[in-house]
């Protein structure tokens, strides 16, 4: 059995509201197999008087009959199989009714894969409306409705317009774990992987538990990843096929977007994504962008200096980019499909941006390493296309501080310290002056370097580089 891992405050958030003597209403959003259900079962456990999971395309009748079963399964009780939600809620009222008058824990109602029951005109929603507003918010309950489609549950349920609006007591949203988290998890079962080790399987698998529960012990971060990945058996192998389609309406648009991301590491803007993945403007590249970011896919980010609209968005899920950069073509499968890619150009690339991916969404651990984790910030990257004789400037990330600082990062990913030649030393002096004559900024300048192992200083590289972070700062929780 699993242990629960992290999740300090989402677990804090459920216990609040079993603790209550107050109706709940707790909404759980997050992506796929990133342990939702695995959360609200292992915090409400003794609590749970009825929980019922959607059938993913499953008909009406189907989802009724589901919950007919779970019904009489959890009540102990004969009812008739209702004929339509409205009905289906009555009866789950009388059933609850017994849990919610004795003196006892305070009954949950887990309501898993929303999007899944409240299939379009099923009238399931109305039927969740009339549950709660005519009987459960006068009630000792909590009811937690759960989902993978992040952006529908955010549009139907937390910002519900109808029945159900500003009817959401709690939030939680379920990220994938960070670097710590996986390291603890990856632990907890057994797997003593270095950070360097993780830090490989977390480039290609991401924080998702699902995909990290088939990290075996007693094998190196590219002999899991040959089996989890490439492996006629493996988990992965066909993921990207049923990943997209089991969370969205229409999911080719979104494949596509996430296809032209794949392409185009460094980001594209929103006109650009139109042209290159053929998804129409307007409405629907905005529904379909709005649903990719909301469900952690994809990431936007506004370069400094750049006004919301010049924002550029990147795809961030390790997985959908292992899958597209090594994956898709099938170049290479069977036991040491990995090893053999990990020695390409394409590794040294790809390993370079997935670790800058994520320095990016490990501010939080920066910040603290920076030892201004109390000082107000904003994260960003900076690009500067060079015209004539002025020359282009890019830059990983930068942290623009509140104490009149910025931090330009230096990202570099290697299998041993990083030793700093002359003439890199005099490429990062040039894109540290470039940065500050282009933005005209006049906060104090900074040049940071995040790297694996370290940096070996010499003479090139003092007084050019101010601070310097390795893994183990990024571990650092």
């Amino acid at each position: 059995m699993d242990q629960l891992i992290g999740r300090k405050a989402e677990i804090q958030v459920l216990r609040d509201a079993l603790a209550s003597g107050e109706a709940e209403m707790v909404s759980v959003i997050g992506r796929r197999r990133v342990g939702k259900t695995f959360l609200v079962k292992s915090v409400c456990a003794g609590h749970i008087g009825f929980a019922i999971t959607g059938v993913q395309g499953a008909p009406l009748q189907e989802q009724l009959s589901n919950f007919h079963y779970q019904l009489q399964e959890h009540s102990n009780t004969e009812y008739k199989k209702p004929g339509n939600w409205m009905e289906a809620f009555q009866q789950l009222i009388q059933a609850l009714k017994p849990l919610v008058e004795k003196v006892g824990p305070k009954p949950v109602v887990f309501l898993d894969e929303l999007p899944w029951l409240a299939s379009r005109r099923s009238g399931f929603l109305r039927g969740l409306s009339f549950f709660w507003n005519s009987w459960a918010a006068d009630q000792r309950i909590v009811v937690v409705v759960c989902g993978s489609a992040a952006s529908w549950m955010i549009r139907k349920v937390v910002h519900h317009t109808g029945g159900l609006h500003n009817r959401i007591t709690r939030r939680i949203f379920l990220a994938p774990f960070s670097l710590s988290e996986t390291a603890d998890y990856l632990s907890s079962r057994g797997v003593g992987l270095d950070h360097y080790q993780t830090t490989q399987i977390y480039m290609a698998l991401g924080g998702i538990p699902h995909y990290l529960k088939e990290v075996k012990q007693g094998k190196s971060a590219a002999q899991n990843i040959d089996e989890i990945c490439f492996s006629d058996q493996g988990l992965l192998r066909d993921e990207f096929q049923k990943l997209y389609p089991a969370l969205f309406t229409n999911a080719e648009h979104h494949i596509a977007i996430i296809r032209a991301l794949g392409k185009k590491w460094k980001g594209l803007t929103r006109k650009q994504i139109a042209a290159s993945s053929s998804v129409p403007k307007g409405g629907t590249l905005k529904r379909v962008l709005e649903e990719l970011e909301q469900s952690g896919f994809i990431t936007a980010y506004r370069p400094f200096g750049k006004a919301k609209k010049g924002q550029l968005y990147r795809l961030t899920d390790e997985y959908s980019l292992f899958y597209l950069q090594f994956m898709q073509q099938k170049r290479l499968s069977g036991e040491g499909a990995w090893h053999r890619l990990s020695q390409t150009a394409a590794f040294k690339s790809w390993s370079g941006y997935a670790f800058e991916n994520i320095c990016l969404k490990h501010i939080r651990e920066i910040k603290h390493a920076l030892g201004v984790a109390g000082v107000y910030t904003e994260a960003s990257t900076y690009y500067h296309q060079g015209e004539g004789e002025k020359r282009g400037v890019q830059i990983d990330l930068l942290i623009d501080r509140n104490d009149h600082v910025i931090n330009l990062f230096e990202i570099k990913f290697y299998n041993a310290p990083f030793t700093l030649t002359k003439a890199e030393a005099k490429a990062l002096r040039k894109k540290v002056a470039l940065f500050q004559s282009y933005t005209q900024t006049k906060k104090q300048v900074f040049l940071s370097l995040i790297t694996t192992f370290g940096l070996l200083p010499n003479a090139h590289s003092l007084g050019l580089v101010q601070q310097e972070l390795t893994l183990e700062d990024l571990f650092n929780s």
